[in-house]
């Protein structure tokens, strides 16, 4: 994994700066730390930094393919690189390293913009076609990888962090009170709206074309589902086992690929053990694995871990985190993921990632996306009693129910989304978005519902694809938790960007193109049947690892969250950031409102667990204090006593290439 930035003039073919591209991608160096190169010539420049994996001594980046003529920056992989550069050397193409980042010229030189067609893998992409003065950013099919563009001064700008951009110089920073919505409604970060105005992050499974100053948006590819009734079934689903257990070998096996050790993340469930024992089995060897334990600060699946890990023979380390600790993690986890992020659990991953990269290691598997793809979650159970109560006793039921949930609230009813915002569908997650969306009425002030003057967040969520209402209920909801929940949250907050920070490289096996599109073809009843979930994987993972490890229950990852904010060791700088002065200052949040909600929350904690109010009151101020914490850091401080992030970085070393110069002179200049 790396980090790129670049600037594309649509007017024209003014010089872009060097020392300005050189503080773009100095503002990401922690994605790649090891080395870092541009490519530029009038009108364009392409920049990256480099966290070396695949051709550690030849790879370095940009790279162009055999006449200079286009060039490529990657951050991400292409996992089948060894087979690629089989068939690409056998159609003529001459390779000049071993990496999977120059595959993208050759691709592009057969296939033009197919290209995103042919390559499978984690990746976001800017490829630069001079004779065509063509140039296309392209993003990974579920999102893995980020890539985030504004338009300023008739320039187009991108880079893998918001912060490049930032660091530009040319961007005005003022927060977009859309992209906070979105995160109030649904807890995640929007898939094409950011919480900063005019920039944009390239929604998965799109690319962008940009000539002659013009951008066209492209979606080159979407999950599908079989029509209701149309999906896989077999009397004996041991060949559906088979065939899972085959497509998960052959994905770990692609993500162990490259030339530095791997390692592996694992919890007390079932998703990373199966991805750790496949890892174990491949290389012939127990693979280190590394997990967090909460100490009174959340669900504590320590003796699980463990257990997985020493049934496996793997080494384990655990990083131990207190609600004090998370808290203290807070600033720099917002640092990081550039938005608010009301799952505190990332802090904790964020510090697992620097364990990893302490230990000298650069690449971690992962086991996220069964969740996804098999329905893992507790709401997709609640669907099913839902979808019953509907069969037995009509829509009425769960509408009286959703009904009487939500106005036991005392919220706004005009605050709620519409009863079936996806698209005509209800999906299972709408239910925990309805709770979250009345939050709004305790919390907002009067200028920020003026300022969204009735903007509807689900609009902007890209769950729009045309076939939506002719799948089953749990694939409807599925496709929604692709959509919203993985890209914006899981594979954001919780995946590349806590990762990324301490310059480890996050693969995810569960989320292999040929996994994802045979878990989608597959009758529902194979992921959750009943109320057991992800049955299909159960099976596989009854095959090589002990039977109560493989009939564990799911048990979510989920960190203490307003409870560590409002604790009574809380550092000051919690209470500054919630202080009215600090909520006039943003002008997002009522301070009586919210002095209203603190007052509560105690009486509260005395509340069943999962009772809608104590659900509520529990995301509502952990949304709150991420939102404050957040603007302070990025949009010119002044609400607390922390440090904000500073666009200039100091000490960050540079090295070009020569404008113009044939392919071969410049790997020459830059001293490859």
């Amino acid at each position: 994994m790396c980090g790129i930035a670049g600037a594309l003039d649509l007017k024209g073919r003014r010089e872009f700066p060097v020392d300005r591209l050189r503080a773009m991608l100095g503002a990401i160096a922690h994605r790649g730390p090891e080395d870092e190169r541009f490519h530029a010539e009038p009108g364009v420049v392409l920049g990256a930094r480099r966290l070396a994996i695949v051709d550690l001594a030849g790879g370095r980046q940009p790279i162009a393919n055999e006449d200079g003529t286009v060039w490529v920056a990657q951050n991400g992989e292409i996992f089948e690189y060894p087979e690629f550069q089989r068939e690409l050397t056998a159609r003529g193409h001459a390779l000049s390293t071993r990496c999977d980042t120059e595959l993208w010229v050759h691709f592009y030189e057969d296939h033009g913009r197919a290209m995103f067609d042919k390559a499978r893998g984690q990746y976001a992409v800017s490829l630069w076609d001079r004779k065509e003065r063509t140039l296309l950013l392209g993003r990974d099919r579920v999102g893995i990888c980020p890539l985030y563009y504004a338009e300023v001064d008739g320039w187009l700008l991108w880079g893998s962090e918001i912060k490049a951009l930032l660091a530009s110089g040319m961007i005005d920073v003022r927060p977009d009170r859309k992209g906070v919505d979105i995160f109030f409604n649904t807890f995640c970060a929007g898939t094409s709206r950011t919480f900063f105005e005019g920039i944009h992050i390239l929604s998965p499974g799109h690319f962008l074309a940009v000539k002659d100053g013009r951008i066209e948006k492209v979606r080159y590819w979407d999950l599908d589902f079989p029509d209701a009734g149309d999906e896989v079934r077999m009397k004996d689903p041991t060949p559906l086992v088979d065939e899972l257990e085959h497509l998960l070998r052959r994905a770990v096996e692609r993500r162990l690929r490259g030339d530095v050790p791997v390692v592996g993340y694992i919890s007390g469930g079932l998703d990373s053990t199966v991805v750790l024992g496949l890892s174990s089995r491949e290389r012939g060897y127990a693979v280190p694995s590394f997990t967090i334990g909460l100490n009174r600060a959340g669900p504590d699946e320590r003796s699980q871990a463990r257990e997985s890990a020493d049934a496996l023979g793997s080494k384990l380390t655990m990083v131990t985190m207190s609600r004090g600790d998370i808290i203290d993690a807070y600033p720099e986890l917002i640092r990081a993921a550039e938005g608010p992020v009301m799952d505190s659990s990332a802090a904790c991953l964020m510090r697992l990632a620097g364990a990893v990269h302490d230990q000298g290691y650069k690449v971690a598997l992962t086991g996220e996306g069964a969740d996804e793809a098999l329905a893992g979650y507790p709401w997709f159970k609640s669907q099913q009693l839902r979808n019953f109560l509907r069969r037995t006793i009509g829509d009425w039921g769960p509408s009286k129910i959703r009904d009487a949930v939500v106005g036991s609230m005392r919220g706004n009813p005009a605050h709620l989304p519409p009863r079936y915002g996806f698209g005509g569908v209800r999906p299972a997650q709408q239910d925990v978005y309805d709770l979250m969306a009345q939050a709004r009425s305790f919390l907002y002030s009067d200028s920020m519902w003026n300022d969204l003057d009735g903007y509807a967040a689900y609009d902007d969520l890209g769950v729009d694809n045309p076939r939506l209402t002719r799948w089953a209920p749990l694939n409807q909801s599925l496709y929604v938790g692709y959509k919203v929940m993985l890209a914006g949250l899981l594979l954001h907050g919780k995946g590349d960007r806590v990762a990324m920070n301490s310059s480890v490289e996050g693969r995810y096996p569960l989320l292999d193109e040929d996994v994802v599109a045979f878990c989608a073809k597959i009758g529902p009843e194979y992921k959750l049947r009943g109320f057991t979930d992800k049955w299909l994987l159960r099976q596989v993972a009854a095959r090589t690892l002990p039977k109560k490890i493989a009939n564990r229950r799911k048990t979510m990852f989920r960190a203490s969250r307003s409870e560590a904010f409002l604790d009574s060791n809380r550092p000051a700088w919690v209470d500054q950031l919630l202080s009215p002065e600090s909520l006039r200052k943003t002008g997002y949040f009522d301070p009586e409102k919210v002095a209203a909600e603190i007052t509560g929350h105690d009486r509260f904690r005395t509340l069943r667990r999962y009772s809608p109010k104590r659900i509520i009151m529990d995301l509502s101020l952990t949304c709150l204090a991420a939102t404050q914490l957040w603007h302070h850091t990025f949009l010119g401080g002044g609400l607390c006593d922390l440090p904000t992030w500073e666009p200039i970085p100091e000490g960050v070393p540079a090295t070009g290439v020569v404008p113009n110069a044939p392919a071969r002179e410049r790997a020459v200049a830059a001293g490859a």
